[in-house]
């Protein structure tokens, strides 16, 4: 147990960006195409954070073109390059499963105001 333990934790990131459930972010990706790799950048809201450790995920949603779209990263990946927040959300949620249900402005999340 403890090999398994030393050697996750020689896999985290040091540096873990800082956010919260409710905050749109900008996501930079990693994408590996042939033998040429480049930068996508994937922005939403933060709808879920889970797990803990090395498998540490989080839920970013987004809707184009009418379509939601989810996307779950792993926050200690490394073709996760690196996460912007754009702002801060104001939620009394853990989990914003909620907002697949709502349309237009209904889908928002109030700004928290620091």
């Amino acid at each position: 147990m403890d090999a398994l333990k030393t050697i996750s934790d020689a896999s985290l990131k040091q540096e873990v960006p800082a956010f919260a459930v409710g905050d749109t972010v900008k996501v930079h990706v990693r994408i590996k195409e042939g033998d040429k790799s480049r930068i996508q950048v994937f922005d939403g809201t933060v709808i879920a954070k889970k797990h803990g450790g090395i498998s540490e995920t989080f839920t970013v949603r987004r809707v184009a073109h009418g379509c939601g779209i989810e996307r779950v990263f792993p926050l200690h990946s490394p073709v996760v390059d690196r996460v912007e927040v754009i702002r801060k959300g104001k939620v009394r949620r853990a989990k914003l499963y909620y907002l697949r249900d709502r349309v237009g402005k209904a889908a928002k999340v109030k700004e928290q105001i620091r």
